[in-house]
């Protein structure tokens, strides 16, 4: 029966909510009953009464966790150590985010040279008391004169931007509204920026933005000029007739174009179009007294492959493509013979190039990703031949700061036993010399304590699944080991080694397992593996995760009952997927703002972009894809599944946020009363013993922007509920 000996002592009455077995959806001839849909209104008082009574829940289990106050101190202890971004350089100065260990926030300095002293540019901290004011998005115009920034409130993807003059730090009057999934591009001239932004929405105001669950629809391309009233911004591009589809401007490196980014969903397909900003005969100014938008030329108006510009000689473009190469490529086209497309890089057998980036006049450096281990590499722009390989530990490259004016470089490096490291790469000498420019000290960490492996585990149809496990040295495989697996599988994202504070301080002091499983429907091998993993294909994810904390299982590292899941976002519906279909492979489940109810999700905020991975409930093919698996469409009482192995649900926390516009709450709410309904309060002395929780945070979102105090805080509250549920002990 799963943890019921541990959770014996912890009996729990859940909170009636009410069912309304009238809202009844016909799909495709399919009756659906959606007894919850109330639970979609944030702003309803019923509702804010079922969140206050969930979360009162809550915190009476927590404060039955043993460990929560050894590992809020414990994982605040080594959290209080200083972090540094990667330089980057505009104009002559230098910039870099810094946090000194418990800032709520990590703030931007500036530098006159790498030698000279940094000072305090824009300190997000100073403008919230509890933190939860975020950067979301910054951009320093080319001469080092201004700063455009944009701010983000509790979470929530809506930003505003605002803009600062460096010198004397003085913040200037702009300030542009509903702006989300944007970028910050300036025009060379310095007289502005383009940006993108959606239609203010007729109510209007944007204090309480980020709880609303509206769709967002007509996406829009913008120009602001410095100095002005956002009423006067240049209308760059709009398409009614694509109300869904998603925009961005970028000029390029020599400012003389401005290229359009077309997305119609999170597929890594786009159309790219262009306008030559040196033939307008007026200048943007112009449009200013005119309607029409500008005319950007179409070079690609397909949504057939990914296009990304790496750098320009005049009309000469090189592009990384994955057109007709899964792995990605590096092209190259002028666009006065737009037919016409070269080879620079060719798609590699086996490792996906990553990123090309044009450095030090006519080099590229490249990244390539080897069974989840990154690899670098200098290359020449003209011909792709390779030059040098850079010398990087097993480990991920990011935050890689140099442009193609740039020899003097930064790259960023972390592993799961390295904190951080910030290379200084200098490309004028003639072999690239890379020394360490920053090194992040983690006091009371000594990765001498612990190993990494990576594995190869077989789904269930034979695929080979690399999963890597990080845990104490030398530890014995005899099954006593409690487990933490975590994955993702989705929208080609890939999970590549990193440092953790909190798993540290779980393998120290809880004797856990940590494993990741890089299962398919991330980007791990390119094109080819992420589509493995969606749309019809998407069981093969939670197979794929399955197989891997089966491995867990049989290899001697853990057993059932001691084994956690836990993923976020897509990574929370692979986790509430994959307890509905095996409840009894799993002695506990941590499931953050996960996507939970399929056939609605498309109707909330930007949910409709995520139909390229999943499909969409109006299609009648895709209905039946999404019906199987939909986490809250599947929950079974497993003692009535099979009866000659009676087993519960494992104990499970959903986790969601009142401002996370982005998996709005109203999946985990109805989820958790759909669990709480089947499994405990619908029936008198129910077998589920195991408790169903959510912890649903205040003033936070999808994760982005996050303060340091919420993250530990919401850390030690999930892990200390791991803990209880899996019976460990904690180890000094």
């Amino acid at each position: 029966m799963g943890s019921l000996s541990i959770s014996e002592d912890l009996p729990l009455q859940y909170p009636l909510a009410r069912r309304d077995d009238s809202v009844v959806d016909v799909y495709h001839g399919i009756s659906i009953r959606d007894p919850y849909r109330w639970l979609e209104d944030p702003d309803a008082i019923e509702v804010k009464e079922f969140v206050e009574k969930q979360a009162n829940l809550t915190e009476i289990l927590l404060q039955k966790c043993e460990s929560h106050g050894k590992l809020h101190h414990q994982i605040t202890t080594l959290f209080d150590h200083p972090r540094y971004d990667t330089p980057f350089k505009r104009g002559e100065k230098y910039f870099y985010f810094h946090n000194t260990g418990l800032q709520a926030q990590s703030v931007l300095y500036v530098q006159d040279g790498l030698e000279e002293k940094a000072e305090v540019l824009l300190d997000p901290n100073s403008l919230s008391e509890d933190g939860t004011i975020a950067l979301k998005i910054t951009s320093i115009s080319e001469d080092a004169k201004f700063l455009a920034y944009g701010l983000s409130s509790s979470g929530s993807d809506w930003v505003t931007i605002k803009v600062m003059c460096i010198d004397d730090k003085c913040v200037k009057p702009d300030s542009l509204l509903w702006v989300k999934f944007s970028t910050i591009s300036w025009t060379h001239d310095g007289k502005g920026f383009f940006y993108s932004r959606y239609p203010a929405p007729k109510e209007g105001g944007q204090l309480d933005a980020g709880t609303e669950t509206n769709i967002n629809l007509n996406h829009e391309v913008y120009y602001h000029f410095l100095g002005t009233d956002q009423s006067e911004d240049i209308l760059c591009w709009s398409d009614p007739e694509h109300p869904k589809w998603l925009f961005e401007a970028r000029v390029t490196h020599d400012g003389k174009y401005v290229l359009l980014y077309i997305e119609e969903g999170c597929d890594p397909v786009n159309k790219l179009y262009y306008c030559d900003l040196s033939v307008l005969p007026h200048g943007l100014e112009a449009f200013r007294e005119r309607d029409d938008i500008l005319p950007f030329i179409k070079l690609i108006d397909n949504f057939e492959a990914c296009y990304l510009a790496v750098s320009n000689d005049g009309s000469e473009f090189t592009f990384l493509t994955n057109k007709e190469a899964p792995k990605y490529k590096v092209v190259r086209v002028d666009l006065k013979e737009p037919a016409i497309w070269s080879d620079v890089i060719p798609e590699a057998e086996k490792d996906v190039l990553q990123s090309a980036i044009a450095v030090n006049g006519n080099q590229l450096l490249v990244s390539y990703l080897s069974d989840v281990k990154y690899a670098l590499q200098i290359r020449d722009l003209k011909t792709g031949l390779l030059l040098h390989h850079l010398p990087i530990e097993i480990g991920t490259v990011y935050g890689i700061s140099g442009r193609r004016k740039d020899s003097l470089i930064f790259i960023g490096f972390t592993s799961f036993l390295t904190p951080g490291i910030i290379y200084q790469c200098n490309l004028a000498t003639e072999v690239p010399e890379m020394k360490i420019f920053r090194e992040i000290v983690v006091s009371g960490f000594d990765r001498t304590e612990f190993q990494v492996n990576q594995v190869f585990v077989s789904s269930k149809d034979g695929t080979k699944i690399p999963m890597f496990i990080v845990s104490n040295k030398n530890i014995p495989l005899d099954g006593s080991h409690p487990s933490l697996l975590y994955g993702y599988g989705g929208f080609n994202a890939s999970l590549t080694p990193s440092f953790s504070v909190s798993r540290i301080v779980l393998i120290r002091h809880l004797g856990i397992v940590f494993s990741i499983a890089n299962i398919r429907g991330g980007g791990e091998y390119g094109e080819e593996w992420h589509k493995a993993g969606s749309l019809s294909k998407k069981q093969n994810c939670f197979d794929d995760f399955i197989s891997a904390a089966e491995y867990l299982v049989s290899a001697g590292y853990t057993q059932p009952r001691k084994l956690c899941i836990e993923g976020g976002s897509n990574g929370g519906l692979l986790v509430a997927a994959c307890v509905n279909q095996r409840p009894d492979l799993f002695g506990c489940a941590l499931a953050h703002v996960g996507v939970m109810d399929m056939l609605r999700f498309h109707k909330f905020t930007i949910g409709h972009a995520w139909t390229s991975d999943y499909g969409c409930s109006d299609k009648e093919e895709e209905f039946h894809w999404l019906i199987k698996y939909s986490p809250l469409h599947n929950v079974k009482r497993p003692w009535e599944q099979l009866s000659d192995r009676p087993f519960q649900y494992p104990p499970t926390m959903l986790l969601t946020a009142d401002h996370d516009d982005r998996v709005v709450p109203l999946h985990s709410l109805k989820l958790l009363a759909t669990l709480q309904h089947v499994l405990c309060t619908s029936l008198e002395n129910s077998p589920q013993k195991n408790p169903i929780i959510a912890r649903i945070d205040r003033k936070a979102g999808h994760g982005a922007g996050r303060p340091t105090q919420k993250m530990i805080d919401e850390a030690s509250d999930r892990y200390s509920f791991m803990a209880k549920m899996l019976g460990i002990s904690w180890i000094n």
